[in-house]
């Protein structure tokens, strides 16, 4: 389907442009949202008698986007969730958990601006794109945590899965007899072989 777009589409083109669409992804998603017309005669000659005023609005939007964005870009926000000792969550952080999380910090953001290649299943620290406005887009930073002092650790730069891993390598190496580098196999430890030389020597004189 030929469509005429309202505004700048990612990876399509810039507000006026008339491309190609596949049918589904315009009748489902472009016209819906008012992203596009279709690129009949009658809706060029409406977009070029409006064409003014719709660079005019979509300028202003952008001005909004870029004020609203100083505020946004590099805001951190915590979610605190249950995990197991390896990371991974008991569920996982959606664009709703980020969206809401960045109201709580007075951020008036909308879950359809949140992007997200998909959910957040481990703890960790996470990069997440706030779109804006189709040309303006921020970073946000989610730290995800199952704890207010793991968050706190994250926050500085700490890899806490990588510090559990290490945590719990050392304790298993705890449990892990030392071997003698001289010992041969199936030789007594050489403690262990001098207590048993002392207990043939004392059955022997007894």
């Amino acid at each position: 389907m030929d469509i005429i777009l309202l505004e700048r589409v990612e990876k399509l083109g810039q507000i006026g442009d008339i491309v190609s669409v596949r049918d589904g992804y315009a009748r489902n998603f472009l016209l819906p949202q008012k992203k596009a017309l279709r690129a009949n005669e009658a809706n060029k000659k409406v977009f070029e008698a409006n064409r003014e005023r719709l660079e005019a609005e979509n300028a202003e939007k952008r001005t909004d986007a870029e004020k609203q964005g100083e505020k946004v870009n590099g805001e951190e926000i915590v979610l605190i969730r249950s995990a197991s000792n390896s990371g991974q969550l008991y569920g996982s952080v959606n664009v709703r958990d980020v969206a809401a999380a960045l109201s709580d910090k007075g951020h008036a953001i909308d879950k359809r601006q949140v992007i997200m290649g998909a959910p957040i299943k481990t703890i960790g620290m996470f990069d997440v794109t706030i779109t804006l406005h189709p040309e303006v887009s921020v970073i946000v930073k989610a730290n995800v945590a199952r704890s207010e002092d793991e968050a706190e650790l994250q926050s500085q730069g700490v890899d806490v899965i990588a510090q559990m891993n290490e945590d719990e390598r050392g304790e298993s190496e705890g449990f892990t007899e030392a071997l003698d580098p001289d010992r041969e196999l199936g030789e007594l430890p050489s403690a262990e072989a001098g207590e048993e030389e002392a207990t043939e020597e004392s059955e022997a004189e007894g």
